[in-house]
């Protein structure tokens, strides 16, 4: 065995759990924490299992397993395995990254990276096939560099067209291959090639690249009042205070009746104005007001219709993007130098 890496996959009053010649089956795990295709499913794993108690009282389950065992599961999870090599083999460089820095710097306790979307989605071995077995063998030891430093590589599901700058989502700082880039690709995938490169429960989520939510000033009142805790009255604006290099609002300020208050940055807004969580943070504000049909009865209705483009963050690698690149015959060191600016692959070391 090589590099190990310690994932924590489940935190739950007990575990659930079946130990199998070989692998483990835990049940329950929850995917897509506090996003709109949060969810429960079983999952196999390879590897050891630790069934860790919390001070609290609940328990964790904690897999311990080879770092390119456990990107080969990554790359499946985070898109199909079954999605052109060179994007498997762009996706095993930079979760390869992005996990031996998190190695490095771990923000859990007691274990290097969650396997969820929070970190990188881990999900077993029943999304695994040998292709994306094959794509982390031959990127083996890989890494996405700038200058002598590995890159922290960020990536998400589809920019919209152009993505962003790591300060409108992250820390005030500048990172020189986290920069703002255009992306025709992800505009112009075909829905054939999105039911290769989705996994199943992705292919729910329609009409990421450009969307439309609306709701009147009640609904996004009610949401906003149990997403954040705190009572605004009844909403009367939202006002775009800072958008970065993509369009995407980094502050934004909330008007109501009781409250008014500035927030960001791009997850927090995305957060606070859906019942689970916006595509993105880069949209437009359309206010509008509802003539009652019958004036003695009704008064007018005030709506707020959010008018977006993309999904997830924008930072990094367009995942979408970057498949519709490798369909027009992108290699993968192609599509990483396009995303990540200045960077070079070398060989990591540990």
């Amino acid at each position: 065995m090589g590099v190990t890496i310690k994932v924590g996959i489940l935190t739950a009053p007990k575990i659930e759990f079946e130990q199998r010649e070989h692998t483990f089956l835990l049940k329950n795990v929850r995917i897509g924490i506090g996003f709109h295709w949060d969810r429960h499913e079983d999952q196999e794993f390879a590897g050891q299992l630790e069934i860790r108690t919390n001070p609290d009282g609940t328990q964790t389950a904690i897999n311990t397993l080879d770092l390119e065992d456990y990107l080969c599961s990554v790359i499946s999870s985070e898109m199909n395995a079954n999605s052109p090599m060179e994007l498997l083999k762009a996706h095993a460089i930079i979760s390869r990254s992005w996990a031996m820095r998190a190695m490095q710097h771990p923000n859990h306790e007691g274990f290097h990276v969650c396997g969820d979307d929070h970190c990188q989605r881990y999900e077993g071995l029943h999304r695994m096939n040998e292709r994306a077995i094959q794509a982390v063998r031959e990127t083996a030891g890989q890494v996405l560099m700038y200058d002598d430093e590995i890159c922290d590589c960020r990536y998400y599901k589809c920019c919209g067209g152009r993505s962003e700058i790591w300060r409108t989502c992250w820390e005030d700082i500048d990172v020189p291959y986290i920069q703002s880039v255009e992306c025709p690709y992800c505009g112009r995938i075909s829905e054939r090639t999105l039911s290769l490169v989705l996994n199943n429960y992705d292919q729910e989520t329609k009409d990421f690249h450009d969307w439309k939510v609306t709701y009147t000033a009640e609904e996004l009142s009610e949401i906003i009042r149990t997403k954040s805790g705190i009572d605004f009255g009844t909403i009367t604006d939202l006002i775009p205070l800072h958008r970065g290099a993509s369009g995407r609002i980094d502050k934004l300020r909330i008007v109501g009746t009781k409250h008014t208050e500035d927030i960001g940055k791009e997850l927090k807004i995305r957060l606070w104005l859906s019942p689970t969580c916006l595509y993105s943070s880069w949209f437009d504000v359309k206010k509008s007001t509802i003539k009652p049909t019958n004036p003695q009865t009704s008064a007018e209705r005030q709506t707020f219709t959010l008018i977006g483009h993309g999904w997830g963050h924008g930072a990094g690698l367009c995942q979408i993007g970057a498949a519709q690149m490798a369909e027009e015959g992108f290699t993968h060191e192609q599509i990483l130098a396009h995303y990540y600016v200045g960077t070079r692959i070398g060989i990591a070391t540990l």
